[in-house]
């Protein structure tokens, strides 16, 4: 198993994006510290899909940085990424885990102490838990209270990682959750600021880990 360290977990989305915004801002991102990194792209062709995510795999590389690939497991078998991340709807973890073998990370959502169990029994090495917060990155949220949170980081023996609506102002409700890190969206892809950004927010989330 490849190692990984989920502090900061950046999750893109180039929406509206000029390509090459896109690929600045990845890039600010990473330089302000973003410790793994999940390309999110829910409307692009395969083909499409490929394009960035080497694009993105080529950056990420340079800083060593693990790029993990949302959903799409054989567009992360193609450029080598790292790792893909399933969602409750995407191929099983199990199924997953048998198709890419030992080397590569998995990741789950789950939004219930079962569902954690379940997806870290079957083979994953992360979980991202949530919504802590409204989102506006999807269209429908399931909000997931803090103390699930800390019962899931209680239940489990890999990374647990807390995920919606998250940025600088917000994240105190997770002190003493046992969180290894948090995950982000638009605190970074929105800000005038990535690098800046980044590195904010991984110092708080470096503080949230010590908190416990």
């Amino acid at each position: 198993m490849k190692k990984f360290d989920t502090t900061l977990y950046f999750i893109t989305d180039s929406t509206g994006l000029e390509e090459n915004v896109f690929l600045y801002k990845v890039e600010q991102a990473l330089s302000g510290g973003v410790t793994i990194i999940q390309l999110r792209e829910k409307n692009k062709s395969t083909r499409e899909y490929m394009h960035l995510a080497e694009k993105v795999h080529e950056i990420s590389a340079k800083y060593g940085v693990p790029l993990i690939i949302d959903d799409r497991i054989y567009v992360a078998m193609a450029i080598n990424a790292e790792g893909v991340h399933l969602g409750q709807s995407d191929m099983p973890v199990n199924t997953a885990r048998k198709i890419v073998g030992d080397n590569m990370i998995i990741g789950a959502t789950t939004k219930t102490v079962e569902q954690a169990l379940e997806a870290v029994k079957n083979g994953a090495d992360y979980l991202g838990v949530g919504a802590i917060y409204p989102t506006t990155t999807k269209v429908k949220t399931v909000l997931t209270s803090v103390d699930t949170l800390k019962d899931i980081c209680r239940a489990v023996n890999v990374p647990v990682n807390a995920i919606g609506g998250l940025n600088k102002d917000n994240c105190n409700i997770l002190e003493n959750t046992g969180i290894s890190g948090i995950c982000v969206v638009s605190a970074i892809m929105k800000s005038p600021d990535p690098q800046k950004s980044a590195s904010e927010l991984k110092e708080i989330s470096e503080r949230l880990k010590l908190s416990i």
